[in-house]
């Protein structure tokens, strides 16, 4: 008996298959939305104050004609990706005759470049062809021997990739660091959204040190910070989290953590505890903003899908991975090196 037939009829080896497919042209999804992103085809609708058609797009575009049916395939995916829809306008020339027009979606209009929301630095950044191409050694990283020869720590396959850390390769790149400081700056304001439901954990704090946050941040290294204009309000610190952290009131660790191994992240955690002390406030602490894997029954399933791709993502680029309740539970439990005491007592 043939192998396949054993798996089922027709049909679902048919629709097996076409599963298959699509998860190996699932890479056509990212680059369509970063291509839509570099056309600026979110800012063309928008300023068309109304639905636009095919042609009136490739005009505000300036899109040779020749290609119009090419763009035409593009809008194809994103409005099956719902990344814009479609509505039915009357055809240029009167009659009755009525063609597509595009408008945004919520999705879309988060892609905006005069927002303050506006993701489209955050895609462009993360589709940078120096994170894409480590994916593409994964398969020879898994089974090869891949240790730092310094400190006989696992590299990452970004490490492999380019034989640079992605913190050496941004300093090195002065463009793609530019661009990954703006993806995570765009990415905090973001997080002020959620910040208004959150105002009592900031409530009694004088001073206050974000720490990793690239330009709208207060500390970083040294070539991020270097030359951003300071405020009354707001100062910058060129330094390592590994190194120094000021001794303010609170620390901010806002998706700092998950880029490192739990043996590192104790290390940060460490310098937190001791900044802390060295203000001498019983008001200090420690807030951490990170993803929490492994709900599932509280999340649906894109954001389950998330929350699982950016833990294949930690361990590409960086050497970290996202976490557990449990596994960062388990962080703020590790014991000193001089004693059995919780990091954080209280935590």
């Amino acid at each position: 008996m043939d192998r396949l037939s054993s798996f089922g009829a027709t049909k679902e080896i048919l629709q097996a298959q076409s599963h298959l497919y699509n998860l190996t042209s699932i890479f056509v999804s990212s680059m369509s939305l970063k291509c839509a992103v570099q056309l600026c085809i979110p800012d063309a609708i928008n300023d068309h104050k109304r639905p636009i058609t095919l042609l009136e797009l490739a005009l505000a575009l300036r899109i040779h004609p020749s290609k119009t049916t090419c763009l035409h395939r593009l809008m194809r995916v994103l409005v099956h990706l719902h990344k814009f829809t479609e509505t039915l306008v009357p055809k240029h020339g009167g009659g009755r005759e009525e063609v597509k027009a595009s408008v945004l979606t919520p999705s879309s209009s988060l892609l905006l470049s005069d927002k303050a929301t506006g993701l489209s630095p955050f895609i462009v950044a993360m589709l940078d062809p120096a994170l894409v191409t480590p994916w593409h050694f994964l398969g020879d990283w898994f089974p090869g021997n891949h240790e730092n020869s310094c400190s006989n720590k696992l590299i990452s396959p970004f490490e492999a990739a380019h034989g640079l850390t992605l913190w050496d390769y941004g300093r090195k790149n002065p463009e793609f660091s530019d661009a990954l400081s703006g993806a995570m700056a765009i990415d905090s304001q973001m997080m002020n959204v959620v910040m208004k439901d959150c105002k009592h954990i900031f409530q009694g704090l004088d001073t206050l040190v974000d720490v990793g946050g690239g330009t709208g941040t207060v500390l970083d290294l040294p070539h991020v910070v270097a030359g951003l204009p300071e405020s009354e309000n707001v100062k910058f610190v060129g330094a390592d989290v590994f190194e120094f952290i000021p001794p303010w009131d609170a620390i901010l660790l806002k998706l700092i953590l998950h880029n490192w191994s739990d043996e590192d992240c104790v290390k940060v955690l460490r310098k937190c505890r001791k900044a802390i002390a060295g203000k001498n406030n019983e008001r200090g602490k420690v807030i951490i903003i990170d993803m929490v894997i492994g709900e599932d029954k509280d999340d649906d399933a894109e954001a389950t899908a998330t929350k699982l791709f950016f833990n294949m993502l930690m361990m590409t680029v960086v050497t970290g991975r996202e976490r557990t309740k449990k596994e960062w539970d388990e962080l703020s439990w590790r014991p000193a090196s001089d004693s059995t005491r919780k990091l954080f007592p209280g935590t």
